[in-house]
């Protein structure tokens, strides 16, 4: 393996990893970065772009490339972002007593899409763990998991559906919801976006500024990056993330399979997995304006109906801090 400018240390650190084979050019330096490396790094232009930073250092070989730098005071990454976000709604959650409501769908949406088989369906054996950490009877994980199969047609017929929204201030938000009535969704995620000053948006209007993507979050113990590493190398992953005290493996949607496969194989067990909407670029606000965007995502993420919010706004550890004191 070649080495150039190794650093990785700080409070901040983080490790990005781009899964793309690089070759060394004939006659330069042994060790240091290549034509072709800046060639991928070019590739990978939208993760430093995004952030705001320049790697403070990079490994290479034949296989991929990682890039070390120190995260310090700077934003967050738009996957560390909605890790950090989804855990502190998981707690949220429990506060609230439509808890079990939640779950149950997730569970039925999970069993509809990948089969009632946990084993054989990592996005149902996940939901299955959270429900039973929060204590749901497993006769309701049973019935939720029927009611996704189709074996159980005694409730209303669940219907997934994704509304696009104005959040104000140029934040836009992808909405993913499960109802039994659409109309009545409609009308209460289009409540909650006026009374924020926001709007519901034509169907496209807002998508265009996210890609879809299969997205993995494995807790790090300090010494499992290189395993997950290599996991998301073999099942054809785009990058890799470490940061904030978890790994998150990122591939295109149709390498959620693979990916779930490959870590499987190498014994490694995520606590999130999922097809996520990631925002191309993101809208940086005065922390006041961004908590009160947070604000508003997290009003309608207490509604019954909707599963997933997704929004294009620049999170820091500044903005994020002052809101999980709120």
């Amino acid at each position: 393996m070649l080495m150039y400018n190794q650093k990785c240390s700080g409070r901040g650190a983080v490790r990005l990893a781009c899964l793309h084979g690089v070759q060394e050019v004939p006659g330069s330096n042994p060790g240091a970065p290549t034509g072709t490396v800046s060639s991928i790094l070019a590739v990978f232009h939208f993760n430093f772009d995004h952030i705001g930073l320049t790697p403070d250092g990079i490994i290479f070989n034949e296989k991929a490339v990682i890039f070390f730098y120190d995260q310090g005071e700077q934003s967050m990454s738009g996957h560390s972002h909605w890790s950090t976000i989804k855990r502190k709604k998981g707690a949220a959650d429990a506060k609230k007593g439509a808890v079990f409501t939640r779950l149950a769908r997730e569970i039925s949406m999970a069993a509809r899409r990948g089969g009632g088989d946990p084993n054989m369906n990592v996005s149902l054996a996940l939901a299955i763990e959270r429900a039973r950490a929060n204590n749901m009877p497993k006769d309701s994980i049973e019935r939720a998991i029927k009611r996704g199969t189709g074996e159980d047609k005694s409730e209303a017929e669940l219907i997934e559906t994704t509304y696009e929204g104005y959040l104000g201030r140029g934040v836009v938000a992808i909405i993913e919801c499960v109802t039994e009535n659409r109309n009545r969704t409609v009308a209460e995620l289009r409540h909650i976006l006026t009374r924020a000053g926001g709007d519901l948006a034509e169907s496209g209007s807002a998508s265009w500024q996210f890609e879809r993507k299969a997205v993995y979050s494995i807790k790090s113990d300090g010494k499992n990056f290189d395993r997950v590493f290599e996991a998301a190398l073999e099942a054809g992953a785009d990058d890799v993330i470490e940061d904030d005290g978890y790994i998150e493996v990122i591939g295109a949607p149709e390498t959620f399979k693979a990916i779930e496969e490959s870590l499987k194989k190498f014994n490694i067990k995520p606590e999130e997995a999922g097809i996520r909407m990631i925002p191309k670029q993101e809208v940086e606000l005065d922390p006041n304006e961004a908590i009160s965007v947070l604000r508003t995502v997290e009003a309608l993420e207490e509604s019954d109906d909707v599963q997933n919010v997704f929004t294009n706004l620049k999170v820091t550890e500044e903005v994020l801090a002052l809101f999980e004191e709120e």
